[in-house]
């Protein structure tokens, strides 16, 4: 129950805060411009894929692109909100107040990191309200998009969970977002690496430590346990990481 009190507790601090609520609408802002624009031209080519067998509908080339557009402006958004989980704490001395608290470490880390995903979760289900609009005109495939929300959340849970490590790795918030932003910008684009190795096996491998890799894989509606077993498995690693470096800390 302490931890559901901490969760809310930083919950609560950050709707508080100017950013949390200048980022939501910036981020909200910009995916309905998108969401507008995708549909225009999906309308627009309708006559010409009436011609066609099999065509696309609007999950594919409306639904599925909007979500590929969030997962990249929500990694460089969630190393602004992570980046103050800790490291605020002990630039204002306050983390001592928290270790003297009825709380393991394990329950700090779980609060935290609970109480900025369900923030996050708040802006998944105001992104997935756009296209639910589109039920309103016609069919769509809730299979597939219901694969790109839970691709969506995993990959947001596994940013919030490396901002989370790195914020407890440092007393200075800009630090942390900097090295959280050039840690997910580099699991995001290691498969490239991959593509330009020789070596079988360690393209593969490159590729299976991608995140993008695996979010792909769940935004075409391709549900498979084990994308999901890796997101878990990669969350599990760096909130285990942040327990112990925090425990160091109290020591």
């Amino acid at each position: 129950m302490m931890m559901l009190l901490l969760a809310r507790r930083e919950l609560r601090s950050l709707f508080l805060s100017p950013l949390a609520w200048s980022i939501l609408a910036v981020v909200q802002f910009i995916l309905a411009y998108l969401f507008l624009t995708q549909l225009n031209d999906f309308i627009t080519l309708q006559p010409r894929l009436k011609m066609l067998e099999n065509a696309p509908g609007a999950t594919e080339l409306v639904i599925a692109p909007l979500y590929g557009s969030a997962a990249f402006i929500l990694m460089m958004v969630v190393p602004l909100l992570t980046m103050r989980l800790i490291s605020e704490e002990r630039r204002n001395r306050s983390l001592t107040l928290l270790f003297s608290a009825p709380l393991s470490m394990s329950e700090i880390i779980l609060g935290k990191f609970l109480g900025i995903l369900i923030f996050f979760a708040g802006m998944t289900a105001m992104l997935t309200i756009m296209p639910l609009t589109l039920l309103f005109a016609g069919p769509l495939d809730l299979g597939h998009l219901a694969a790109m929300v839970l691709g969506l959340l995993l990959l947001i849970s596994a940013f919030s969970a490396v901002g989370l490590y790195m914020s407890t790795l440092t007393v200075q918030p800009t630090v942390a977002a900097i090295s959280t932003f050039g840690a997910l910008l580099l699991l995001w684009i290691i498969d490239w690496a991959g593509n330009k190795v020789g070596d079988e096996n360690a393209s593969g491998l490159f590729s299976y430590l991608s995140l993008l890799r695996h979010f792909e894989a769940l935004a075409k509606g391709v549900f498979n346990s084990s994308d999901v077993i890796y997101y878990l498995l990669f969350i599990t690693v760096f909130i285990v990481l942040s327990i112990r470096r925090l425990d160091a800390d109290r020591l």
